[in-house]
């Protein structure tokens, strides 16, 4: 699957996310055309946030050869407004990618109904 916005990635993400009563932390791997090349579950928290470890994702994305990574949580709250942690995260795994060469395209926060993406929002 090619993706080419952020509703693509949503898309092919909701389903991990739906009724979950906790957060969890997923990315999708692309290659240089924008094709799907991984889906990967990062970690798993309680209502409130979860745990990234920006080494653990680099890890899996240079191991695959990946060119992109989205990265993407959801709120079991239902709120898909990003908390100051989630922005404050991302800006460092964004920081993280330029470094590495292996740039964050998007950051999404899912509930049952709906997303938000960082990127199209201008908060990446």
């Amino acid at each position: 699957l090619r993706i080419s916005s952020s509703k693509d990635a949503y898309l092919m993400l909701k389903s991990v996310f739906e009724d979950l009563p906790h957060e969890e932390f997923w990315m999708l791997l692309l290659n240089r055309a924008n094709f799907v090349i991984g889906k990967h579950f990062i970690s798993k928290g309680g209502q409130a946030g979860t745990v990234v470890d920006p080494k653990l994702i680099f890890k899996i994305a240079l191991e695959h050869n990946a060119a992109y990574i989205i990265l993407a949580h959801n709120h079991p709250s239902g709120n898909v407004k990003p908390s100051a942690a989630d922005i404050s995260t991302t800006k460092k795994l964004k920081d993280s990618g330029v470094l590495l060469e292996i740039p964050i395209f998007d950051h999404l926060i899912i509930t049952d109904s709906s997303y938000l993406s960082m990127a199209d929002e201008d908060l990446i």
